[in-house]
């Protein structure tokens, strides 16, 4: 079944596509150009249709399963010292309202209500909320994005693909810049699906992403844990109460980013993310031997302040490249056994700097590396054409790596230009499959998609892992003939051509033969008939082809001469 889920399309449509520019274009028209601010006021719009929707489809879950529930739209909804019909903050109320009256009511009721939606006030949701701005400048101009937004939304429910939202929110962020100021680059949705079945958590995890973004990763793992575990996590109190306040963790320097990032986990059900303002790798992070499972790709910026990073990085590996000291803040904040799945630019894997080797060393030699996925450059396209490979390793502080297993991907179900098309292949399916059944990878050779390699195979070359490094290429040896025949078949093909020439020429000195012998023919029978004057105009083309006739002959043999006459 997760197989199978893999291999649907979840690129949007042309004409949502469409629909989405043509939302864009609104905003553009009514002022608003500043793409981050376009996002943000598109989120809080979709965070509000979603509300209504999460209502009314836990409403119906309780009522099959008998448990009350309370509806966030009460009767009365109270804000400031006035109260209001909570139904009229309904997404599905308020769009029908004609324009200034749906204006009035986000502006004074339905945004101050998100606002001030969460109860506790140290909660992420409320803290990024805190400083939200309804930035739509006229009733007009909100009418249109609202019915816009209707007609996306219908779209989206024909589509019925499981993560259709996600591919509406990836096509808006595309509309950024290509990468921020930190060099980070958004996670296709369908890598991140791959990376968090690969690692398939527990009901009992606590999952970080520490370069959260608009947290993709927390949201598939959420997301995952309700396909298949639905029952072992709802059904039990305590557990469904870590699921909702302390399973997830993310961190993140865009305040923007963090606002996006804590609606979007609230939208999905998680109530309270620990969605947090931080530079994970400054000294301001004091997390220590506290998560089991890091889903991540860090940004991979050229260098930094050291000066701002905390001394515990550098004392394990000393540079200013951030991949390499995010790798130590994962080393560092995960629990002896938690599990680290994260995507690094391939200069990790081979890069020969003292501090890229000491990184190596450390998870090869002190914890156990597991994987090493490599992925083809197309796979970031079209925000970034790096090469990148995803590390799967435990954190045991004692060793335990025997063989790494190794997979060259060279497909992921798109094109790899910049158009990224659906294409029909697809390695996403296999890797999944072989990682879960790693004890029978071991009879595979390196020429194949994946293979194992020991771990004195590592430490001999360096530590390196490229899987360049240890894949052999299996060459197919060609019989050619030997030089005789092949100077034999060239004179064969020579002669042939020489007789194909030789009856050209022929036909053609033919074709001369019958326009001579026409225009031998016509003098005569024109000075006969006494019709010079009028066969002057016949006679004048006839002439330019005799001039080119006769410079031709000029360069016959006398052979062709005779031939002629």
């Amino acid at each position: 079944m997760r197989v199978q889920r893999q291999e649907k399309s979840r690129m949007i449509t042309g004409e949502l596509k469409n629909k989405i520019d043509g939302l864009w274009d609104i905003f553009a028209a009514g002022g608003l150009v500043n793409p981050l601010e376009v996002i943000e006021q598109i989120t809080y719009l979709m965070f509000i249709h979603d509300l209504d929707d999460s209502d009314n489809r836990r409403a119906k879950e309780s009522a099959m399963l008998g448990l009350p529930y309370e509806s966030i739209f009460a009767e009365e909804v109270k804000i400031g010292e006035r109260t209001i019909d909570g139904t009229q903050l309904k997404w599905s109320v308020f769009h029908d309202f004609p324009a200034d009256r749906m204006y009035a009511v986000m502006q004074e009721w339905v945004f101050p209500f998100i606002k001030t939606l969460h109860s506790d006030k140290n909660s992420a949701y409320s803290k990024y909320m805190d400083d939200a701005i309804f930035k739509l400048p006229t009733p007009l101009v909100l009418s249109k994005v609202v019915d816009s937004l209707d007609e996306i939304y219908k779209i989206m429910n024909e589509i019925q693909t499981a993560d259709v939202r996600g591919d509406v929110y990836e096509y808006l962020l595309s509309k950024i810049a290509q990468s921020g100021l930190n060099g980070q680059f958004r996670t296709p949705r369908h890598i991140i699906r791959m990376m968090v079945e690969m690692m398939d958590p527990s009901s009992d995890e606590v999952i970080c992403d520490p370069a959260c973004g608009t947290s993709g990763f927390l949201v598939a793992a959420g997301e995952y844990l309700k396909e298949n575990k639905k029952e072992e996590i709802f059904f039990d109190k305590q557990k469904k109460e870590h699921y909702m306040n302390h399973m997830f963790h993310g961190y993140d320097m865009d305040r923007t980013m963090l606002r996006i990032g804590a609606m979007n986990m609230m939208t999905h059900g998680i109530d309270n993310p620990f969605i947090e303002y931080r530079d994970s790798l400054s000294d301001q992070n004091p997390d220590k031997d506290k998560y089991t499972l890091v889903l991540a790709n860090p940004p991979f910026k050229g260098s930094l302040d050291a000066e701002s990073v905390s001394g515990d990085l550098l004392k394990v590996c000393k540079t200013k490249k951030t991949e390499l000291l995010f790798l130590t803040l994962f080393l560092r904040i995960l629990k002896i056994g938690g599990r680290c799945a994260c995507i690094v630019p391939d200069g990790v894997l081979f890069g020969s700097s003292k501090a890229h080797k000491s990184i190596r060393k450390e998870i090869v030699e002190n914890q156990r590396l597991e994987a090493v996925i490599s992925m083809p450059s197309g796979v970031f396209k079209p925000y970034a054409g790096v090469s990148t490979a995803i590390l799967i390793f435990t954190k045991t502080e004692h060793g335990g790596t025997d063989n790494v297993w190794f997979y060259d991907m060279t497909a992921d179900g798109f094109s790899l230009d910049d158009k990224r098309t659906p294409i029909a292949d697809n390695d996403i399916p296999d890797i999944i499959e072989r990682f879960k059944h790693l004890d029978q990878e071991a009879d595979r050779k390196r020429t194949e998609k994946s293979f194992m390699v020991p771990k004195e195979d590592i430490v001999n070359n360096d530590y390196d892992l490229s899987i360049n490094k240890y894949k052999e290429i299996e060459y197919v040896a060609v019989q050619y003939p030997p030089t005789s025949e092949i100077m034999t078949n060239i004179r064969e093909i020579e002669m042939e051509i020489g007789k194909e020439m030789e009856e050209l020429e022929k036909e053609k000195l033919r074709m001369l033969q019958m326009m001579c012998y026409f225009d031998l023919m016509l003098i005569p029978i024109c000075y006969i008939l006494g019709i010079w004057r009028g066969a002057s105009y016949f006679f004048l083309p006839r002439l330019l082809i005799l001039g080119y006739i006769i410079k031709h002959c000029l360069t016959w043999k006398w052979q062709n001469w005779l031939m002629l006459w």
